[in-house]
């Protein structure tokens, strides 16, 4: 057990924090405030060490095999190495599923050697057990230590483990871009594994392969120093593209998409990257009523792609939901090869059997019921009052169709987003959502903040809520924008649990209350009995008061905390604040209501809004 620290060393320990923290703020690269690189130029100068690559594989130990219809077989490095990853998955419901065990077979029967292939053609009569069980003894091992033989492995572990990351992070994890040292975000390329993907993916179960020198194409400046490959190997390429912001590429063979290696999020480039694209936003602002009353007109269109494309637009953009959330942003959805991808949908991929057409229901006309499954196999499930005009074509686009054929048949993303772009330049359908997601949060904060939140305290005044109150009512300004973007999330396991102990611990604040009440109430009769002469008596009554106010202060947060949890339960806040959200209505909002930003955003958080902490003004508006 560590040693209590004295009131002198914890000061000493803040004080240290600050001068860190006030040193990290002078050697910022405040790039903001220069001048941006024309043409597309991204950069003058760029040199790096390229990516990380994971450790080769370790063979298995001689005493662990694998068996084939009850005969022990030896494995060669590469189809031992795609057993392994199996093995560990045993008490994974994937391994049970058809479609995962069926891609497993057929990958690992790539890796394997001919004699292999031909002696093992049945999944079924693979026995992993000794492979299973020594990956479970390890994990068993590590949770039957006691809990002073954990400290002490978690203590040497970290210690070594840290020392180890270090020293790759210092070569590997940063970059010289203009000169001035920046953190680069994903230097380790991804080590290899069984594909799992999100929902009922048809390629879940197959082998995500290693990833060489070989595959890997490097960026850097001309007059760098190229990064060395591993011994042995060499780059498939090295390209000077200024034009370009990440250092490394290569594609990956599962869906054969293209993986970078970037910037940290706090970097200069990602953020002149955030900055344009709220910009971009903001633009939207001034001509999105003539966008609006132009696919409005379209809704009327002779041309049926014409009008699918208005029907589209106006669920990307506007489709009325509650008094609270007035715009339903729908995500346009890409095009994909059949069969490659879970079965998930945007807009212009929605198929009939995706809504259903009510002309009366809950009291509203013309209702628009929505069930699929969207980014990350989230359901999106709606039923949304649209005008007369959208529904009377939905029912058109519907007619002589199966359950199966796409809704908007004349329409793609490449097509809309084109059309987009002709009406404002750099506009696209997540333009579109930026733009409503951060209106609605400066609408939302402006209703929002200043009313009484809490029904146990009718006398409070608006202008006097606390900062927990005030972040009460930012948090449900930002809940408004995650249901609008459709931002889910599953109750996380330990909900129950974790709110069972914040009502334990609202309770025994509500008695400790109740108790210096009393307390005070005594001293103050005490007080009054003996008259204003006792000082000693009217020294208490002064902190038997301030026990009370404190009391009272801890049990607001408290119950906000509850209330802010229960209402997040099945909510994820993060994904719109720091992907759709323009940070300075955040910041303006922070500093008109005096409440501390570190409150708003984490120290990785402030780090990637930098630019925006900075510039932004009170009277900020997006």
């Amino acid at each position: 057990k560590k040693p209590k620290r004295t009131k002198e060393e914890i000061e000493e320990a803040r004080q240290l924090k600050i001068k860190k923290m006030e040193e990290e703020e002078q050697s910022r690269w405040r790039w903001w405030e220069e001048e941006k690189y024309e043409d597309g130029v991204k950069w003058r100068f760029l040199e790096h060490s390229g990516p990380y690559f994971p450790p080769e594989y370790q063979p298995l130990p001689d005493h662990v095999n694998f068996y084939y219809d009850g005969k022990k077989v030896k494995l060669s490095l590469a189809a031992e190495e795609v057993a392994l990853f199996f093995a560990q998955m045993l008490d994974h419901e994937y391994t049970t599923k058809k479609v995962f065990r069926e891609n497993f077979f057929q990958d690992w029967r790539k890796e394997m050697t001919d004699e292999e292939r031909s002696l093992i053609q049945e999944l079924d009569k693979c026995d992993f057990g000794e492979i299973h069980a020594m990956h479970k003894a390890k994990v068993e091992a590590r949770k039957n230590m006691s809990k002073e033989e954990k400290l002490v492995c978690n203590i040497q572990f970290r210690k070594v483990l840290k020392e180890a990351n270090q020293k790759i992070l210092d070569e590997y994890g940063y970059c010289l871009l203009d000169h001035h040292r920046e953190r680069i975000g994903n230097f380790k390329i991804e080590p290899p594994g069984l594909f799992r993907g999100r929902g009922e993916h048809p390629k879940q179960g197959k082998l995500k392969k290693r990833i060489q020198p070989e595959d890997v194409i490097i960026n850097c400046s001309k007059e760098s120093r190229i990064p060395v490959p591993p011994a042995g190997h060499r780059w498939k390429e090295v390209r000077h593209d200024n034009t370009v912001t990440w250092l490394a590429s290569w594609t990956e063979n599962i869906q054969g998409s293209i993986k970078y290696i970037m910037l940290n999020a706090n970097s200069k480039l990602k953020g002149e990257k955030d900055w344009e694209k709220y910009e971009v936003a903001r633009k939207l602002k001034s001509c999105v009523d003539n966008i609006r009353n132009q696919y409005l007109m379209d809704l009327k269109s002779r041309e049926m792609c014409t009008r699918q494309r208005a029907v589209a637009l106006y669920f990307i953009d506007k489709v009325g939901v509650t008094v609270v959330i007035l715009k339903l942003a729908l995500r346009a959805g890409n095009e994909k090869e059949e069969g490659e991808t879970a079965d998930t949908v945007g807009c212009c991929s929605l198929r009939v059997e995706h809504i259903t057409l009510h002309d009366t229901l809950d009291a509203s006309e013309c209702v628009v019921e929505f069930d699929f499954l969207g980014k990350d196999s989230i359901r999106y499930y709606n039923k949304v009052p649209v005008i007369k005009k959208v529904f009377k074509n939905l029912k058109l686009f519907m007619e002589d169709k199966q359950p199966g054929d796409e809704l908007f048949d004349r329409l793609n993303t490449s097509l809309l987003n084109k059309h987009l772009s002709s009406l404002m330049p750099g506009l696209t359908a997540k333009v579109f959502r930026t733009y409503n997601a951060s209106i609605t949060l400066q609408q939302q904060l402006k209703e929002l903040t200043n009313v009484i939140i809490l029904f146990f305290f009718p006398c409070r005044l608006p202008e006097s809520d606390s900062v927990a109150e005030k972040l009460l009512s930012y948090n449900r300004a930002n809940r408004a924008v995650a249901i609008l973007c459709n931002h889910q999330r599953a109750p996380p396991k330990t909900f129950d649990q974790s709110m069972a102990n914040l009502q334990s611990k609202i309770e025994a604040r509500k008695e400790q209350l109740v108790l210096a009440k009393s307390e005070l109430k005594q001293a103050k009769k005490e007080a009054k009995a003996k008259g204003s002469a006792d000082a000693k008596l009217q020294a208490l009554v002064v902190r038997k008061k301030m026990a009370v106010k404190r009391c009272e202060e801890q049990l607001l947060k408290l119950e906000v905390q509850a209330t802010d949890r229960e209402e997040n339960k099945q909510i994820a806040l993060g994904t719109s604040k720091l992907n759709y959200l323009d940070p300075r209505i955040s910041v303006a909002w922070c500093k008109k209501m005096e409440v501390p930003v570190d409150k708003i955003y984490n120290k990785s958080q402030r780090d990637k809004f930098a630019w925006a902490i900075d510039m932004t003004e009170v009277g900020f508006e997006f």
